[in-house]
């Protein structure tokens, strides 16, 4: 494939691309940029394409590699690793509320309510409580964002109702 026919096929492209972009990241900044950066990577790994084979499938595969990258980047960027000496920032004494022996109540309770929640709620809300962000559940659970965002927005309610008297 020659410099030109390459270029031809990125320009023609690029409606779909920022499509996917913007699926992929769901901000048409984001999506811009995005696009941007696989262009860009395309044009500079041009000799590494093989002629004669699925160039939509090979930009696609170059897009969603560098989303994964960056959102681990930003994953990392967000994780704070404590590098004192004595471990300072960890030993920090959390907000512990001896006084208050009932909190090991409220926690048999709220495992009480949410185990006594249907799969398809307590799923999405177990994933979002270890750490997980709306999208990764969406994903992982094949379902709708606003499904999941939903589901977990019940199951909060449901244990604010349930836990009332606790407080």
């Amino acid at each position: 494939m020659n410099s030109l026919s390459f270029k031809k096929d990125l320009i023609g492209i690029q409606s779909d691309l920022l499509r996917f972009a913007y699926k992929l990241t769901t901000d048409s900044e984001d999506a811009n940029d995005l696009l941007q950066e696989t262009s860009l990577k395309a044009l500079d790994n041009e000799d590494k394409y093989i002629p004669d084979t699925n160039f939509k499938g090979w930009i696609y595969t170059i897009m969603r590699n560098i989303f994964i990258n960056n959102y681990r980047k930003a994953v990392h960027d967000q994780t704070f690793v404590d590098k004192t000496d004595n471990l300072y920032h960890l030993n920090i004494p959390q907000d512990e509320d001896f006084e208050n022996m009932g909190n090991a109540y409220d926690l048999k309770i709220m495992h009480k309510v949410v185990n006594s929640l249907p799969k398809e709620y307590k799923i999405p809300f177990a994933m979002h409580i270890s750490g997980f962000k709306y999208r990764e559940i969406s994903d992982k659970l094949e379902l709708p964002l606003g499904t999941v965002k939903s589901r977990i927005f019940f199951t909060r309610k449901r244990l604010q109702e349930e836990l009332k008297d606790f407080r």
